[in-house]
């Protein structure tokens, strides 16, 4: 199995997935991007096909990698506009300074098919005594067909360092999109992440709402169930022998992931032990993990996890 990511570099702290070579954290863009091994362009490159002798144009291109001819994506049309690494890393830079924000992480995902960071923002909240989340600004921008730069924040609970890229409203983006179809448009970005403190207090209403709510092993038990279903399979759930093994798993974790103790019985852990088993147990390799934890299913379960641990706890 190949690994999902391909080179990484950060500044400070480890990351919660342990991946990476140390930097400082004084880089200019230009450097952080050498040093995460992202420093390469891409260009639009029209393809061919031979046939009976004669060389013949698709009328499309393929996306290849400057630093060693690897097509990143095979088929992109002409009106799809690629977004340089650096130009990309410019923005971000740009973007942290004026939110007195430090690039704390970048790297390559899927060998090179998703260029990434992550930047710390000076804002957090606890409950419970200490339960503490920091919020994160991913950016990523992917060179395949079919995917937009994407600027998300991401809060990280602190003391298991579980990933968490949702908001309390599903309605509410929490997340921007630039679609490759059309130039980058730094200013664009800017203007729809003004919305950025009021996404994370939504987010810290949730948490502190789920910390007040109890769960009972019947509405438990469903949770789960519904986070992570039988396929295919019409066996009515009661008990947590019925669950599947990552249901199982998951309760197991209640009591076990860091920070347990922290609104032990409250919905807040149950949302938790979600998110600290599809980051840190779920997948085969670390790498895998890290890709799916923000780009892949997992994403999307965890976002699930938090509707439905919202909905179980105003039924509470």
């Amino acid at each position: 199995m190949a690994h999902m990511v391909e080179t990484m570099a950060y500044a400070g702290e480890v990351p919660w997935h342990g991946l990476g070579v140390p930097v400082s954290n004084d880089l200019t863009p230009r450097q952080m991007m050498e040093k995460a091994g992202v420093d390469w362009t891409v260009e639009k490159v029209p393809t061919v096909v031979r046939h009976k002798g004669d060389t013949i144009s698709t009328g499309t291109n393929a996306l290849v990698r400057s630093s060693d001819s690897k097509v990143l994506a095979p088929m992109v049309g002409d009106n799809w506009e690629p977004v340089q690494n650096e130009e990309a890393f410019d923005f971000f830079n740009e973007y942290c300074l004026a939110g007195d924000m430090e690039m704390h992480t970048a790297g390559s995902l899927e060998e090179g098919r998703v260029v990434w960071a992550l930047a710390k923002i000076k804002e957090s909240f606890d409950i419970l005594g200490g339960d503490q989340v920091d919020s994160y600004l991913l950016f990523s921008n992917p060179h395949k067909y079919g995917k937009c730069v994407d600027i998300r924040f991401t809060p990280i609970r602190v003391v298991c360092n579980n990933t968490l890229t949702m908001s309390l409203n599903q309605q509410v983006a929490n997340s921007v999109r630039l679609n490759h179809r059309s130039a980058f448009d730094p200013d664009k970005v800017k203007e729809t992440l003004g919305i950025a403190s009021e996404k994370f207090s939504q987010y810290r209403e949730m948490a502190e709402f789920l910390s007040t709510k109890r769960f009972n092993m019947e509405s438990l038990v469903q949770y789960y169930n519904q986070i992570f279903p039988r396929a295919n399979d019409k066996k009515e759930v009661k008990i947590v022998d019925d669950l599947t093994t990552t249901g199982k798993r998951a309760f197991e974790v209640l009591q076990t992931q860091p920070g347990a103790n922290f609104g032990a019985g409250t919905w807040w852990s149950a949302l938790n032990s979600v998110t600290y088993l599809t980051d840190h147990e779920l997948g085969r390799t670390t790498d895998a993990r890290i890709n799916s934890a923000w780009f892949g299913i997992n994403q999307t379960r965890k976002i699930k996890a938090a509707e439905k641990a919202v909905e179980f706890a105003l039924a509470a």
